[in-house]
């Protein structure tokens, strides 16, 4: 990576905000209710829906009933200011109310847009499946934080990580930005975070994800959703409440 790759990355991450509502597609009209409501579908005895969640083929992870109706997919990026706003309105809601009832399926796949994305993307992926959610949630929960940290050590500090070892440059990563310490506090060990963050195979699997999506679904900002397969035209919500409202989730 080139001098003046790494100084417009660090760039990027400088300056959040400008970044990520200018990655944001614009807002459409909310949909209203049209099909009839689908019927709750019962999770297994003894678990919620919420507590279903696996890995996918795509390299997403997926939160709910496998056979849902209305499959919602997510492409978010951990470093991406709309994705934590989406995330910070959208959780609760949609994990306890669409989720729970069994008519709604959540898949979230890690669209990466920089070496720090990357590192929150390893470490939200660092412990079980079922972790993965509520670290993904709390990772955008500190994501302002991240971001005062990453300007506080400076360009410099973010240079030099950046010209490290693939296998050593998301170890450095996780320190420069706080996110290790983070995650520590919240059931990832250190040595566990580490050795997360050393896998370059993960990195470099993750950047290809985001790459063969981009093409696939043509993606040009963050967040990006499908339902049942299609790409929906709103980044919002409300509007996607109401969208999936409309399509019996209700």
């Amino acid at each position: 990576m080139t001098r003046a790759v790494r100084t417009l990355a660090f760039a990027m991450i400088a300056a959040p905000l400008a970044l990520g509502l200018a990655a944001c597609s614009k807002e459409g009209d909310a949909a209203k209710p049209a099909g009839e409501p689908i019927a709750r579908i019962a999770a297994p005895a003894g678990k919620a829906w919420a507590d279903v969640v696996s890995k996918t083929a795509e390299g997403g992870y997926v939160m709910g009933n496998p056979d849902a109706p209305i499959k919602l997919i997510e492409f978010g990026s951990l470093t991406c200011p709309h994705c934590a706003d989406f995330a910070e309105k959208s959780a609760a809601e949609l994990r306890d109310t669409f989720v729970a009832s069994g008519r709604v399926s959540f898949e979230f796949r890690n669209f990466t847009r920089d070496a720090i994305d990357i590192t929150a993307a390893q470490l939200a992926r660092c412990g079980a499946p079922e972790s993965f959610f509520a670290l993904t949630e709390q990772l955008f929960s500190n994501q302002q934080a991240m971001f005062t940290k990453v300007q506080s050590v400076g360009e410099p500090a973010y240079e030099a990580a950046m010209k490290l070892p693939d296998n050593q440059r998301g170890v450095a990563l996780g320190q420069l930005t706080g996110l290790t310490e983070f995650v520590g506090a919240r059931g990832i060990a250190r040595d566990q975070a580490n050795a997360c963050l050393a896998d370059s195979a993960t990195a470099q699997a993750l950047a290809k994800g985001t790459q063969e999506q981009t093409e696939k679904y043509q993606i040009s900002g963050t967040p990006t959703f499908l339902v049942n397969g299609s790409k929906v035209d709103m980044n919002t919500w409300p509007e996607l409440k109401a969208h999936l409202e409309s399509l019996g989730a209700r």
